[in-house]
């Protein structure tokens, strides 16, 4: 049966996502413009590619389509491949229909000459080309012309326009729900051609055909034109890593730097009319660089056990020089988050938490019918200042590949310490596939694990493996633990 869009949870066994190898943009981001470019620094291409984003490749294939990968790590390793089997352009590219790759879908779009003239003049409109780099473009092959509108560079190796370099954090284009897409309204300029991209993806693409009438986009409001443009909270903005499905009856919403009030309200109401949840949770976070989207301050890892920031918990990080008096009078306060949840049967009567342990817990306990004691992991193991600089660097940005299984970076080794703690193996990435290819281990009997992969430069563009998946495919969980 085709399950090309199913996803009831968080934690459900991964089936299929979708996701976008580094390409030649990430290298071309420059000082001056790396902010503009939502990205804190400049990062070394190469290194993303061959030491770092690779093994997450690999460790997908594994766990959702072994048959593309088995046996031939050290064909794809061996010098002489230079990477092809990572280049959706190359006839050695691995081509899986359960790691999608979003470059490889855009150039078959690409195939349909009314498509490809469309999307040509729709881009050029939006960044200021000019009629003759039209015209060139109207010439290229699918495959080229795909590369060129991620990565901005012509086939000469000109600069176009600028590269995307945020496409590889694919959980931003847009979220499964259940059988629906929901596309995001990017808050950022930057990371409008991914929008458009992505909608001719999803509206286009052979794989979604069925589930044309199932993308659901945010119209602006009437008076949205008419909003002061430093009105944020008016306009509707909207980014993946703020929805989560965390059941098949409730939805998570952030309100964060990147998704406004407005954007919240009305996913709120659409889903309830379109009858796809019974709740959803409006979780307003600080707007703060630090936390961006809620899935930047916690993530699922089984159903009874969450990963997430002291900050926001019941009893929040004391700081090593405060003293009684201090936290009395809540001289060093800390940031204060909102959480509000609607039922569709009495939505002008929402329920409050005071703390996000007190929701999780209520998620695990009425959504995933757990009775023991719920647990949590807490970044840097919620000793200051581990916990924030962890957190920055994803600690808290977890991808499940099944329920207890999870993916996260190297380098943060006090949340590793907690999750051993918890009673969790901890393996890097390099040795668990080498058992996985000598056969001495295998992904269905892998339980209650953090993947370790390498990150020295992954996490510097601010982003684990939450954001750069968008899952389309999640077995759905069974009704008892």
């Amino acid at each position: 049966m085709d399950k090309t869009l199913s996803v009831n949870s968080e934690i459900g066994t991964l089936r299929r996502l979708l996701v976008h190898s580094p390409d030649s943009g990430l290298g071309k981001v420059v000082p001056s413009k790396a902010q503009d470019w939502l990205f804190e620094d400049i990062v070394h291409l190469d290194t993303i590619r061959r030491n770092e984003y690779d093994y997450y490749t690999k460790l997908l294939l594994y766990f959702l389509d072994p048959e593309k990968i088995k046996g031939h790590l050290s064909k794809i390793d061996a010098p002489e491949a230079n990477r092809n089997f990572y280049k959706p352009e190359h006839p050695d590219f691995f081509a899986s229909e359960n790691v999608v790759e979003l470059e490889w879908l855009l150039a078959q779009v690409l195939g349909d000459k009314d498509i490809l003239t469309k999307l040509v003049a729709s881009v050029c409109a939006i960044e200021g080309c000019t009629y003759r780099v039209q015209n060139d473009l109207l010439g290229y092959t699918p495959a080229e012309l795909a590369k060129t509108f991620i990565s901005g560079t012509s086939r000469n190796k000109q600069l176009l326009f600028a590269p995307i370099p945020n496409f590889i954090f694919t959980r931003d284009i847009g979220i499964t729900i259940k059988d629906h897409v929901l596309l995001n309204k990017p808050a950022k300029k930057a990371r409008t051609r991914e929008t458009l991209l992505a909608k001719y993806i999803f509206f286009h693409h052979p794989m979604f055909s069925r589930y044309r009438d199932n993308i659901i986009e945010l119209a602006d409001s009437n008076h949205s034109f008419l909003v002061p443009k430093d009105d944020d909270e008016r306009k509707i903005t909207l980014e993946g890593g703020d929805i989560m499905v965390v059941s098949d009856q409730h939805l998570l919403v952030g309100v964060s730097e990147r998704t406004s009030s407005e954007a919240a309200v009305k996913i709120t109401n659409t889903l309830f009319a379109k009858g796809l949840m019974e709740k959803v949770t409006i979780v307003k976070i600080p707007k703060k660089r630090d936390y961006m989207h809620i899935d930047t301050v916690f993530t699922q890892v089984k159903r009874d056990v969450w990963v997430m920031l002291g900050n926001f918990s019941r009893k929040a990080i004391k700081h090593e020089d405060e003293d009684a008096i201090e936290r009395i009078l809540e001289v060093k306060k800390e940031e204060k988050i909102k959480i509000l949840q609607f039922h569709k049967k009495h939505p002008d009567n929402p329920v409050s938490f005071d703390s996000l342990e007190d929701l999780l817990i209520d998620i695990s306990r009425k959504d995933l019918n757990c009775s023991g004691e719920i647990r949590f992991i807490y970044s840097g193991n919620n000793e200051f200042p581990y916990s924030a600089r962890e957190q920055w660097t994803d600690s808290c940005n977890l991808l499940a590949l099944k329920e207890g299984v999870v993916l996260g970076y190297d380098r943060n080794d006090k949340t590793t310490e907690a999750f051993r703690n918890a009673g969790f193996q901890v393996i890097h990435a390099s040795d668990l596939l080498e058992q996985l290819e000598a056969g001495t281990l295998q992904t269905d009997t892998i339980s209650d694990t953090l993947i370790l992969m390498p990150s020295a430069e992954l996490s510097r563009a601010r982003g684990g493996f939450h954001c750069m998946s968008m899952p389309l495919w999640r077995e759905p969980l069974s009704p008892d633990k």
